[in-house]
């Protein structure tokens, strides 16, 4: 059975009740794609409200623990609470601007499956890291951080994200061949650390400046299983994304 094609549109700190607006209208389209769209927290119910029924929601971020003195966060109880399904966890801002480490959002992570919530968990390297050659070490050890905090039952509720921070909304984008040969490198990397079915299902999506422009050919991939998208998710491009792989 193939691994069926899932596009996220991370919104990020970005949109109003106008805006969430004019974006649902331009997703009112037929795909097998699954859709995801990682919204503001303070506007998960008024999307879920007016959301196309082929489109799911996730949160952006969410704490390791169900509540406490945690000014600020939000947990995966709430997540569910409020009706979505799915959240972004170790995005690279949230990784480089926040500090999180690989261990915090292993954390996460684990605590968000374990609470019923599905994951988009992010890795990916900085510039410097790509140019000293260290691409796979990063990604690698990110990954393995959450590999050990978790069970290799709940790979089916992970979608990974591979997003090099050099190409997030930069305009650069890894080609095709770069994008393809790390995600090919993780699927077996999974598969020699923990199992050949884990590493065969789970789905590997490329952030990093996808636009209308060159979604088909990144598409077109086999380790490419989708795409994580960040500003342009917020345009009406964003459709010509999601049917990439029609």
């Amino acid at each position: 059975m193939g691994r069926k094609f899932v596009v996220g549109g991370n919104w990020k700190m970005n949109g109003d009740k106008k805006q969430i607006l004019e974006i649902l209208q331009n997703l009112k389209i037929s795909t097998d794609t699954e859709v995801i769209l990682g919204v503001p927290a303070l506007y998960i119910e008024y999307v879920i409200s007016n959301l196309p029924p082929n489109v799911q929601v996730a949160a952006q971020n969410c704490y390791k623990v169900p509540n406490g003195a945690f000014t600020g966060e939000i947990s995966p109880a709430m997540i569910k609470d409020v009706g979505a399904k799915w959240v972004i966890l170790g995005h690279s801002e949230r990784r480089n601007i926040f500090n999180e480490t690989d261990v915090l959002v292993a954390e996460k992570v684990a605590h968000a499956l374990e609470s019923g919530l599905k994951v988009i968990a992010c890795i990916g390297e900085k510039l410097e890291e790509r140019e000293a050659g260290k691409t796979e070490e990063v990604v690698f050890r990110q990954t393995k951080a959450i590999v050990e905090k978790i069970k290799p039952k709940d790979w089916s509720n992970v979608v990974l994200a591979y997003e090099p921070v050099w190409a997030i909304g930069t305009g650069k984008t890894a080609t095709p061949a770069q994008a393809q040969e790390v995600h090919q490198a993780l699927r077996k990397w999974l598969k020699e650390t923990v199992s050949p079915e884990v590493a065969e299902s789970t789905r590997i999506q490329y952030g990093g400046s996808v636009t209308g422009a060159n979604a088909k050919e990144l598409a077109a991939q086999p380790d490419i299983d989708g795409f994580l998208v960040g500003g342009a998710s917020l345009k009406p491009e964003f459709a010509i994304i999601i049917n990439a792989k029609q």
